[in-house]
C-alpha cells in the first residue's frame, strides 16, 4: 500500500477541500491553478503538490514489470474511444461529473482503489462486465451507467442462446437500452495496465456506445507523477466484492 503524505492523509480522513489561500506556485495551467469535483457527495478541490523537492513513491516509479500481464496498452484501446489526458480529465470531472451526466470510473481491483483513488472516481472493477449480461453485477453497474433493461428479453433468448450458441452474435446490446447511458470515463494504474481497456472492449461487446467512452491511459501513476492528489476511500464505498481479491 502506498503511503500518503500525512497532512494529505488527515485532510483526506475528514473529507477536507485542499485549498491554499495564496496564489500557488505549481499551477495546473497557467490560468488554471485548482480543479473541484464532487467526491461522495462533497466538493473536492484538486491541486498540484506544492513541495518542489517531492519525488514520486517508489512504488508508482517502477519502469520495468513483467510482460505479459503488464504490457504496454495503446493510447486508443478500440477504435471509436475517446483517449484523454489529464486536462481532458480535469474537464470531464467538471463538465460530467459534476453535472451526474458523466461516471469516473477507477476500474480496478477494490484493493487498489483502497489503497487511494482519483478524486470523483467510483470503483466499478473491470471483472465486473466480464460477466454474462444478464449477471446481477452487471445489472447493477450498467443502471447506475443510465443503461435500461430491455423488456421481454428473457426466457426465449436464454433458451436460443443456450441451444444455439452464437446465435445472436458478440454483441448483446439487445438487453439494454443505452439511449440514456451516461459519459463514462474509465482509468486503471497506468499504461502498462490492461484492466480498464479490458473493461472497455467489454463494455462495447454489451452495446455501450463508443462514443461516450472516454480511456485515460495514464491512469494513477501518471496522476500521481504530475503530483495530484488521491484520495483514500471508506471501506463501505467498495460497491462490488470481487472473489479472491
Amino acid at each position: 500500500m502506498r503511503i500518503l503524505p500525512a497532512g494529505l492523509v488527515m485532510a483526506l480522513l475528514v473529507g477536507m477541500p485542499l485549498v491554499d489561500t495564496q496564489a500557488l506556485e505549481i499551477k495546473i495551467t497557467e490560468g488554471l491553478e485548482t480543479v473541484t469535483v464532487q467526491h461522495q457527495g462533497k466538493p473536492f478541490v484538486i491541486q498540484r503538490g506544492q513541495d518542489p523537492s517531492h519525488v514520486i513513491d517508489p512504488s508508482w516509479g517502477k519502469t520495468a514489470r513483467k510482460c505479459p500481464p503488464f504490457c504496454l496498452q495503446p493510447a486508443i484501446p478500440i477504435p471509436g474511444i475517446h483517449a484523454v489526458g489529464e486536462l481532458e480529465l480535469l474537464d470531464f470531472m467538471e463538465k460530467f461529473v459534476n453535472t451526474g451526466t458523466g461516471v469516473l470510473i477507477d476500474s480496478r481491483l477494490p484493493s487498489w482503489y483502497l489503497a487511494g483513488t482519483i478524486p470523483g472516481s467510483i470503483n466499478i472493477p473491470f471483472t465486473v462486465f466480464g460477466e454474462i449480461p444478464t449477471a446481477d453485477d452487471v445489472t447493477k453497474a450498467l443502471k447506475m451507467l443510465g443503461a435500461v433493461r430491455r423488456p421481454n428479453v428473457g426466457g426465449l433468448r436464454r433458451i436460443l442462446e443456450r441451444n444455439f450458441k452464437g446465435w445472436f452474435g458478440e454483441n448483446k446490446s439487445a438487453y439494454w437500452d443505452f439511449t440514456e447511458a451516461k459519459e463514462i470515463l474509465l482509468w486503471c494504474n497506468g499504461s502498462w495496465c490492461g484492466q480498464s481497456p479490458r473493461a472497455i472492449k467489454n463494455l462495447v461487446k454489451l452495446g455501450y456506445p463508443k462514443e461516450r467512452i472516454h480511456y485515460y491511459r495514464g491512469g494513477m501513476q501518471s496522476w500521481q507523477l504530475l503530483g495530484f492528489p488521491a484520495v483514500v476511500p471508506d471501506a463501505n464505498t467498495v460497491l462490488f466484492e470481487v472473489r479472491g481479491d
